[in-house]
């Protein structure tokens, strides 16, 4: 191995030492960050939706074409199972249960909004749903840790492994939605995200690699998105909001690798094998 190579090597282990020892003092703190910053899109949502009824039940009704009492049953659908599935999530009751409410939401408004063919909208919306898989996982990681002594199947670490891998891999589509070559400042920025994803995705260093990816999407947002800066009665706040609060579920899915890790399908389970 060269110095050069050896080095390098050095500097990523010492980094990686260092997110070690504070994931150890933060270990209970970054699941429930991750649950918070994850739910924020559903509730914001869900409490617009309530605040904007009728402008809701009406864009559904002249979209499709429909009677009034289905564009109210839309808003009452869509309220009941964010703000449900929010609360389920924060008092960790039934987590599964409001895994599939909240993956529900997203479907559901994909199809009333037609924006399944809407590139941008439709990997912001995999990326969310990555999100909540990995929080399908982490609910039964911590079940199993319950039941600690009892003796479980291969079978369901089989689909554990999977499941992390699907879910830490449509957390990272976020990533593509923010790519841009209008200048060398952006090229690089991408470089930086295309390094970030590679490593994740393959389970290189994942830990550290998805914390500085939450914390550099982190940033990202509040520089681009600050629309609590914008007056109340600016339409560019709504649009400016909504990204906010969506990227901050990304980073919640982020912050979920970290927290649950890479699982199985990856090359740091691989070295601790080998």
């Amino acid at each position: 191995m060269s110095v050069y190579n050896k080095g390098k090597t050095d500097f990523l282990d010492n980094l990686e030492d260092i997110a070690d020892k504070v994931l150890r003092r933060s270990k209970h703190l970054i699941p429930t960050v991750a649950r918070l910053c994850l739910i924020s899109t559903y509730l914001e949502d869900g409490i617009r939706m309530w605040v904007q009824w009728s402008d809701q039940a009406e864009y559904i009704q002249h979209q499709w074409n429909a009677p009034a009492v289905a564009g109210h049953s839309f808003v009452i659908a869509n309220m009941v199972l964010q703000l449900a599935g929010c609360a389920m999530v924060l008092l960790r009751c039934r987590v599964e249960i409001a895994c599939a409410m909240l993956a529900s939401v997203l479907l559901l408004q994909s199809v009333a909004y037609q924006i399944l063919w809407e590139s941008n909208f439709l990997l912001r919306n995999l990326a969310i749903g990555g999100g909540v898989l990995l929080l399908f996982v982490e609910s039964r990681v911590e079940a199993r840790s319950l039941f600690a002594g009892l003796p479980s199947t291969g079978e369901g670490g089989r689909h554990r492994r999977w499941l992390l891998l699907s879910g830490r891999l449509l957390v990272l589509l976020m990533l593509a939605t923010l790519a841009r070559f209008d200048t060398a400042v952006y090229m690089l920025n991408f470089g930086i995200d295309l390094l970030l994803v590679l490593l994740i995705a393959v389970g290189y260093k994942t830990k550290l690699c998805a914390l500085a990816a939450s914390l550099k999407l982190l940033i990202i947002n509040l520089i681009a998105n600050p629309w609590w800066s914008l007056a109340a009665t600016s339409t560019r706040r709504d649009v400016m909001r909504f990204d906010f609060f969506q990227t901050m579920s990304v980073i919640g899915g982020l912050l979920l690798v970290v927290a649950v890790g890479p699982g199985g399908v990856s090359l740091d389970e691989r070295k601790k094998r080998f």
